[in-house]
């Protein structure tokens, strides 16, 4: 078998519980990518060759270990590793080395997941740009935090990696990349282990090739097994678009992406698609999201701002400042509009709509120059704690990719994968169409 890392996460599993492949042979196909693309596209912090292939030379002696048995992952550097530096983007970690991994990437190579390395997050997954260029083109951004994890999976580097997501940070690099990107039910992947940036918004999640990959992903990172096997839809679910109230911010490949999007879900739902209003109680999520991230961020990163000021970036030491002149009482006035939006939404869902469509991002990715790209269309989801998968529609007036994103009720996870196979199934583009 050919090209082995051009295999997604999901085929490769099957090949190598069949024993058709061996981990050794895939693993040493992703370093031969990376040796060829990694000087352009920047996606890594750190590799650790010689333990991967030491841990795959053992998976291919012994029995099949589990959900990820022989896989090579990318790890944001932003989950902590016992057997690689952990830098979280930023130089004042450059020589930290934890004593244990991250619960979820505990879980991951219990399953039988490969470490191949740490993949380049923004610095503490702000918005500062890091090295990453896009695969698709190096002069534009492949969007934040999560840059190098989005990028690695999309140039065939790995078939699966790490994301977070405090703002928009799984679903817009997943984006501009042109992958799936999966940002689980809040709470569903556990933290510990993670440096938090915002306690109230940060997510795990990950990204692959297809939806069965991110599932299969989830599944190893959180426990919970049913991920990894999608169900078929047995009934039409209720589907509605949401441009949400910030859609004059968005470029004319994502009304066209969006219109796509319509015509697919029409296809499942066998009926009219409608656009639905989010609820009044919604009204200024975005806004509400930012103060808090902000806010929590000031108090997070406090110690680094009292002991390392001059190891910061300008730019996020502006944020540390302006999010510390937040008054306790205006957050906790954000934290109780949270919880009524939130309140609002499951009844929403519960009575009115199974999956709500709407822009992943403000359109293609963005020149690295003008940064990562506006997380707009994310921010309100992310307050929100309700699961979101990016979809791949195509390509904008650049040739660069842009996605939609679908998004479920509050612990739907499992309906969310089975809907959005179903809708990449009906785009018409074959070649979309893989992403099922």
């Amino acid at each position: 078998m050919k090209d082995l890392e051009s295999l997604s996460a999901t085929q490769a599993i099957k090949a190598l519980a069949k024993r058709e492949i061996k981990a050794t042979n895939l693993l040493l196909s992703c370093l031969d990518r990376i040796g060829q693309k990694e000087s352009i596209v920047k996606a890594w912090a750190s590799l650790g060759k010689e333990n991967a292939l030491s841990r795959a030379r053992a998976l291919d002696k012994g029995a099949f270990q589990g959900l990820l048995h022989g896989l090579p992952i990318g790890v944001k550097d932003l989950y902590d590793t016992y057997d690689l530096p952990t830098s979280y983007g930023s130089p004042i970690y450059a020589n930290n080395y934890p004593s244990a991994d991250a619960v979820s990437v505990a879980l991951m190579r219990q399953a039988g997941g490969i470490i191949l390395g740490k993949t380049v997050t923004t610095e503490f997954a702000t918005f500062k740009s890091g090295v990453t260029t896009n695969p698709h083109h190096s002069k534009h951004t492949p969007g934040g935090s999560s840059s190098g994890s989005a990028a690695a999976v999309a140039d065939f580097m790995v078939p699966l990696a790490t994301g977070s997501q405090t703002a928009g940070s799984i679903i817009r690099p997943a984006s501009f990349c042109g992958i799936v990107g999966f940002k689980p039910s809040f709470g569903k992947v556990s933290i510990a282990g993670i440096k938090s940036l915002s306690i109230t918004l940060d997510t795990m999640g990950c990204f692959g090739r297809t939806i069965e990959d991110v599932g299969l992903g989830v599944a190893a990172m959180s426990g919970d097994h049913r991920l990894a096997k999608i169900e078929a839809l047995h009934n039409k679910p209720r589907i509605a678009i949401c441009k949400t109230s910030n859609w004059s911010l968005a470029n004319k490949e994502t009304a066209t992406a969006l219109a796509v999007a319509r015509h697919a879900a029409e296809i499942i739902s066998k009926g009219a698609v409608a656009d639905q209003k989010l609820p009044k109680t919604c009204d200024g999520l975005a806004q509400a999201q930012s103060r808090i991230m902000l806010s929590e961020m000031s108090r997070s990163l406090a110690f680094e701002h009292f002991h390392y000021p001059k190891k910061l970036s300008a730019q996020l030491s502006k944020q540390l400042i302006e999010g510390a002149q937040i008054s306790y009482e205006q957050y906790a006035k954000d934290l109780q509009f949270a919880n009524r939006a939130r309140a609002s939404m499951a009844e929403l869902f519960s009575n009115e709509i199974d999956i709500l469509i709407a822009p992943s991002a403000t359109g293609e990715a963005p020149n690295i120059k003008d940064g990562t790209g506006d997380p707009i269309f994310c921010r309100g989801w992310t307050l929100l704690g309700l699961p979101c998968i990016n979809i791949n529609m195509g390509n904008g007036p650049n040739g660069l990719p842009v996605g939609i994103q679908l998004i479920a009720g509050l612990g739907k996870d499992h309906f969310l994968l089975s809907a959005a196979r179903a809708f990449a199934l009906a785009l018409p583009d074959p070649v979309l169409r893989d992403q099922a």
